[in-house]
C-alpha cells in the first residue's frame, strides 16, 4: 500500500526524465566534439564487397538541430506543466481542472436548453423527443450500470419500466430518489414469526397472495403468522409506499421467486441501497432525468422516437 501513499514513484519518474534530457545533451556534445580517425580520402577504412567504402561525413546539421529543439521543448514543457515530482508547473495545469473547465463550458452551452425544460412539467418533458434523447444519454452514462440499458433491472435491482414503485413513482419522488438516494430495508423476521416450520408456512401464504403455486394447507397455517409481516406489508399484503414495503400480491419478485427465496428474506432480511447522485447533476439535469425515468413506466407520456 505504501506504493500508493508515498511520492517515491513521482520522484523516480522525474529523476529519469531529467537524467534522460541531460544524457541527450551530453551525447549531442560528445558526438559533436569527437573526431574519428580517417584516411586521407575521408573514409573510415571499412571496405565491403571490394570497393564499397564507409565515409566519415558529420551528422547532418538539421538532424542535430532536431535534437536541440527536442531538448528545449522538453525543458520548456517541464517548466510550464507538472512533470517533476510535486512541482505544479508555472501554468498550474491539472487534468481535473481541465475536466472541470470542459464541464463548465458544456453546461454553459446547454444552459438555455435546460432552462427551457426546467420550465416544463415532467409530464410535458417526457413528451419532448429532444429532452428524452438527453435523458436517455444521462441514464445510459449514470444509471444503466445497475438498472440495465433497457432499464429492466435485475435480481435485487428494480425494473423501472413496470410501474411497480416501492416508494412511489411520481416525478417528485423520482427526483428525490436521484438526488438523495434511497435505502430499502427489510429486517430479519424469523424470530418474530416463530419456528422454522412457521416461517415455511408464512412463505407459502405469501405465495398464495400472488396466485402462485403453493401448499394451501401450509398457507392457511401461515396466514395467522403473517400478522407480523402485515405491520409493513399491510393486512392484505399490498405493501405501503410510505414505508417502501413491497406489494406481495402483484407477482413481481425483486429478490427472487419461490419458497426458498421468501424464506431467505424472512430469515436474513435485506438492505438495498441506491446511492445519491445529487452532487453529479444540476437541478435541471435531474429534472430531465427524472422525467425520462417517469416516462419509462408511463409509455403514453413519452415522445415517439
Amino acid at each position: 500500500m505504501s506504493d500508493f501513499t508515498s511520492n517515491f514513484w513521482s520522484v523516480y519518474v522525474a529523476g529519469i526524465t531529467v537524467v534522460s534530457i541531460l544524457a541527450c545533451l551530453l551525447l549531442l556534445w560528445v558526438t559533436g566534439k569527437a573526431k574519428a580517425t580517417t584516411a586521407s580520402d575521408n573514409t573510415t577504412g571499412h571496405v565491403w564487397d571490394g570497393d564499397l567504402r564507409e565515409m566519415n561525413n558529420p551528422l547532418p546539421r538539421w538532424w542535430a538541430w532536431l535534437f536541440v529543439i527536442t531538448i528545449v521543448f522538453a525543458l520548456v514543457y517541464l517548466a510550464l506543466y507538472p512533470g517533476l515530482g510535486t512541482y505544479a508547473g508555472k501554468l498550474a495545469w491539472t487534468s481535473s481542472g481541465q475536466h472541470q473547465t470542459e464541464v463548465d463550458k458544456g453546461n454553459a452551452e446547454t444552459a438555455p436548453l435546460y432552462a427551457k425544460f426546467s420550465a416544463m412539467k415532467p409530464e410535458d418533458v417526457a413528451k419532448d423527443a429532444q429532452a428524452m434523447a438527453i435523458g436517455e444519454r444521462l441514464f445510459m452514462n449514470n444509471c444503466a450500470q445497475c438498472h440495465g440499458s433497457d432499464a429492466r433491472g435485475n435480481k435485487g435491482i428494480p425494473n423501472l419500466t413496470d410501474n411497480d414503485w416501492l416508494g412511489g413513482g411520481t416525478p417528485e419522488i423520482i427526483k428525490a430518489d436521484i438526488t438523495k438516494g434511497r435505502i430499502g430495508m427489510m429486517p430479519p423476521m424469523a424470530a418474530a414469526v416463530g419456528t422454522a416450520d412457521d416461517v415455511k408456512n408464512v412463505a407459502q401464504y405469501v405465495l398464495s397472495l400472488s396466485g402462485s403455486p403453493h401448499d394451501s394447507v401450509r398457507a392457511a397455517l401461515g396466514k395467522e403468522k403473517f400478522v407480523v409481516c402485515a405491520a409493513c406489508h399491510g393486512p392484505d399484503g399490498k405493501g405501503m409506499q410510505a414505508l417502501g414495503s413491497a406489494n406481495l400480491t402483484d407477482n413481481i419478485w425483486l429478490h427472487g421467486y419461490g419458497e426458498a427465496a421468501i424464506i431467505a428474506m424472512i430469515n436474513g432480511g435485506k438492505t438495498n441501497i441506491m446511492p445519491a447522485h445529487g452532487d453529479k447533476f444540476s437541478e435541471a439535469q435531474i429534472h430531465v432525468l427524472a422525467s425520462y425515468v417517469w416516462g419509462l413506466s408511463n409509455k403514453g407520456g413519452v415522445a415517439a422516437k
